[in-house]
């Protein structure tokens, strides 16, 4: 019999983003497996949390959890209290932060640690936020998971994290969201964007420091400027910051760099299924979950070999070195070569495979056990 869950999925941002994919598919696939959970969530969210997970407990928290801070503090009393209220055995902390003095076993997800190793490619005080609580989970939680082996060796190098405390969960893809698209899908996703038949390379994700968005267009202007007729870069998925906007300043006029901001979910499979080439050259990742997304796709992927991204890729993917002269290289390589690509194509659909949130599912549920036991 497993325990009863509480899932803090009010903890996740709210911009969408491969954190919430984790959540939203770790909880679907938790309702699929018959386990016994309860959600508690913004008042926004109930409602898709119910479409999710329909078995599943919904809790909408308070309203002025939308503020950052009120969360935190309401965290530490509200989330255990509704965890006693529904006679929960286990909290789910599924980003970072956790409640301390809940009275019941509590597992922490960690996703990644480069506010330690990276802390250059972050804001000061957005590192030093994930920093403290990182350290907080380490000390206290029951169980910490992490989404790769890589992120679990970087946590006891750093922090001399118990290894006997962290369980690797890899995430999932989910197929409904990331399938080979329809050449309809591919064209929808293209106009959307105003591309109408152009190819183009693709980026999907955050565009903050480590994701090495500046590297990326650069290398990219490198390798496609001498070409007839050169792809056009698709930067999807965020905001430019600063440094992306001054690298996209520097293109010539012939390279023409799109930053489109979020794409609607339903476009994501037809975004990263038809291009060229799908790009994410990180500086490191605890996962790399657009990655994976791209292969079950069927996108060429170029990454580095950076931290967790050869777990999720393994020889399905191209590798890169971060900087700009090596992406240049590595990518006019693949746009050079429709055989490459296809043979890469394939690959990645097979390797996508591998990863379900079926199995994900299944490495919490032992971890959430672990705690209980303990």
């Amino acid at each position: 019999m497993t325990p009863r869950v509480l899932v803090d999925a009010a903890a996740v941002p709210a911009d969408r983003g491969a954190l919430i994919r984790y959540v939203d598919g770790l909880v679907a696939a938790l309702d699929r497996a018959g386990a016994d959970v309860a959600v508690v969530c913004q008042r926004a969210d109930a409602e898709r949390y119910g479409a999710l997970a329909p078995s599943a407990r919904v809790l909408p928290g308070p309203t002025g959890i939308v503020n950052r801070a009120a969360r935190l503090v309401w965290e530490q009393t509200g989330v255990p209290l509704l965890a006693r209220q529904v006679g929960a055995q286990v909290i789910h902390a599924p980003y970072y932060s956790m409640p301390l003095r809940s009275g019941l076993p509590t597992v922490v997800t960690v996703h990644d640690v480069t506010w330690f190793t990276e802390s250059s490619q972050h804001s000061t005080v957005k590192a030093s936020f994930f920093r403290s609580a990182t350290r907080t989970a380490v000390r206290h939680a029951s169980r910490v998971i992490v989404p790769s082996k890589a992120t679990r060796d970087e946590l006891i190098r750093v922090l001399a994290a118990d290894p006997t405390r962290i369980d690797v969960a890899y995430h999932g893809v989910d197929p409904q969201l990331f399938h080979r698209p329809s050449p309809q899908e591919v064209k929808h996703a293209a106009d959307r964007l105003g591309l109408h038949g152009t190819p183009y390379v693709a980026f999907l994700g955050p565009m903050e420091p480590r994701k090495n968005l500046p590297s990326l267009i650069r290398g990219f202007t490198r390798a496609v400027r001498d070409l007839p007729s050169p792809p056009a870069l698709v930067l999807a998925g965020g905001v430019p910051d600063a440094q992306v906007e001054a690298a996209v300043a520097e293109a010539p006029s012939a390279v023409r760099v799109i930053c489109p901001g979020y794409l609607a979910f339903s476009d994501l499979s037809g975004f990263l299924g038809g291009a060229l080439v799908a790009a994410f050259p990180s500086r490191g990742e605890g996962f790399g979950l657009p990655v994976l997304e791209a292969m079950a796709c069927g996108a060429p992927v170029l990454t580095t070999h950076r931290t967790s991204l050869p777990e999720v890729g393994g020889d399905a993917v191209a590798y890169t070195e971060p900087d700009d002269a090596d992406i240049a290289e590595a990518l006019l390589t693949l746009l050079s070569s429709p055989e490459r690509r296809e043979v890469l194509s394939e690959a990645g659909l097979v390797r996508a495979k591998e990863f379900t949130w079926e199995a994900s599912a299944e490495a919490h549920l032992v971890s959430y056990q672990r705690a209980l036991e303990q």
